[in-house]
């Protein structure tokens, strides 16, 4: 174990989002529904979207640019690049072998790593790959990069304000100021229909809703079980959620974190002794008998222990949600913005020498709960903190476009998804300064892409 690199983890993050919004309340008036049905019922405020000028290959070109550039990086300190996601444009060809046209200005070829798909799953795995190079024999000291980037497109109904896109970049290497535990995942993996994208002539999932919860509760369940068996090994010590100063997990939607977060409570209290029951969890001697998997969709189990957590989820979970309220579902980097809006979210004081745990989920299934400890040298964090100055002001820069607007740009993706030849019709000058677009695609299906940069930069 000593020749392992020493604090292997997150050097550095990078986030993008569309540059475009809905907002939630007045979508529910044009969609006809309840008033709060997607603010409250949800948890949702804005939701990010893409016009037809962005794709998941921009996104990860533009988040891979950022990232090199913002850390004064050259393309040839990167040995490894793993790129996850599940918006799928090509069958065979991998979004990783696009963005190495990046890579070509400094002749470099020799890249490992390749995209990984799983549902929301994806970032996750392509993360845990990354970690495992820089641990391996194989490594050869230059960094990897990781890129989670996703497009989350429902047709209209129900589903649709569940939608949102994103992308996140993170440099890997020793010496990290996010540095991952060793030792201690825990992962759950089985197989369901509960979310799958079988028809590959269109963008959207089958989904069954209530399947979909079901299954994403029981892989919490289990994966905090495990997660806390093996902490207990490395410390006896280390017993439930007050071992964590944060808890951050895959968000489909707002309002399943807050549920989730009082899952966590809940698995806390089956699995304490009858004295500490007594003493933290007073009246709800009720639920001791409860089996968990009766409780899925149990209002009684959920209502009091969503009491009980919502101190703690103030504290250790609320913060990480302010992108997943702001732009919706991002699919596999759902998660990973979430540890972006933490760090936006706090000064580097008020977080350094916490442990963060970190829940992700992906439909089909497959999940993992894990941690990272952060830093306590106050210089490191700040540094990593500092680049991501932005994110807020590039949140207020977004432009609200109307229900209707959205609902037609909804409808045009859909009408030209794949279509061959075709030429994007929006506006470049709605980007983001430095967002890479889709210029066109020929009629055998090759993408090209630009760069938007103004004239005021």
């Amino acid at each position: 174990m000593s020749s392992w690199p020493k604090d292997v983890g997150v050097l550095a993050v990078e986030q993008i989002f569309p540059a475009q919004y809905v907002d939630q309340t007045q979508l529910e008036e044009y969609d006809g529904v309840s008033g709060g049905k997607y603010t409250l019922g949800l948890g949702q405020g804005k939701m990010g979207f893409c016009t037809d000028r962005e794709d998941v290959q921009s996104f990860c070109l533009t988040v891979l640019h950022n990232l090199v550039k913002n850390n004064n990086l050259k393309y040839s300190q990167i040995g490894r690049l793993e790129v996850g996601t599940e918006t799928i444009i090509d069958k065979s060809k991998s979004v990783k072998t696009v963005l190495m046209q990046l890579f070509e200005e400094e002749g470099v070829t020799d890249v490992e790593g390749i995209d990984t798909t799983n549902a929301c799953y994806g970032g996750t795995a392509a993360l845990f790959n990354a970690i495992n190079w820089v641990e391996s024999s194989t490594w050869d000291g230059r960094y990897a990069v990781v890129i989670a980037a996703d497009l989350a497109v429902y047709p209209a109904g129900t589903a649709r304000p569940t939608g949102g896109a994103g992308a996140v970049g993170m440099l890997i290497g020793p010496n990290a100021p996010l540095v991952f535990d060793r030792g201690i995942r825990a992962t759950y993996m089985k197989h369901a229909y509960d979310f799958y994208k079988p028809n590959l002539a269109s963008e959207y999932a089958i989904v069954d809703g209530k399947l979909s919860i079901q299954c994403y509760l029981s892989a919490l369940d289990n994966c905090y079980q495990l997660y806390r068996k093996k902490a207990q090994k490395l410390d006896p010590t280390n017993v439930g959620i007050e071992s964590l100063d944060a808890m951050i997990f895959h968000s489909p939607y707002c309002k399943l974190v807050q549920k989730s977060f009082a899952r966590l409570i809940f698995n806390d209290y089956k699995l304490a002794t009858d004295d500490v029951r007594n003493a933290k969890y007073p009246g709800l001697d009720k639920f001791k008998d409860v089996n968990l998997e009766d409780t899925y969709f149990d209002r009684d189990v959920e209502k009091a222990f969503m009491t009980i957590s919502n101190d703690a989820f103030e504290k250790k979970t609320k913060p990480s949600l302010l992108l997943a309220n702001q732009i919706g579902n991002m699919y596999t980097s759902s998660v990973h913005s979430g540890l972006v809006s933490l760090l936006v979210s706090k000064e580097p004081s008020e977080l350094v020498g916490h442990r963060i745990g970190l829940f992700s989920y992906g439909s089909g299934l497959a999940s993992s709960m894990y941690s990272i400890s952060v830093t306590k040298d106050l210089s490191k964090l700040t540094a990593l903190m500092k680049n991501l100055k932005n994110v807020k002001p590039l949140l207020e820069k977004r432009v609200k476009v109307s229900p209707q607007k959205f609902t037609e740009i909804m409808e045009t993706r859909e009408k030209n998804y794949l279509v061959a030849p075709f030429e994007p019709v929006s506006s470049i000058n709605e980007l983001f300064d430095g967002t890479y677009y889709l210029k066109h695609v020929d009629k055998v299906h090759r993408r090209s892409y630009g760069r938007y940069v103004s004239e005021n930069v």
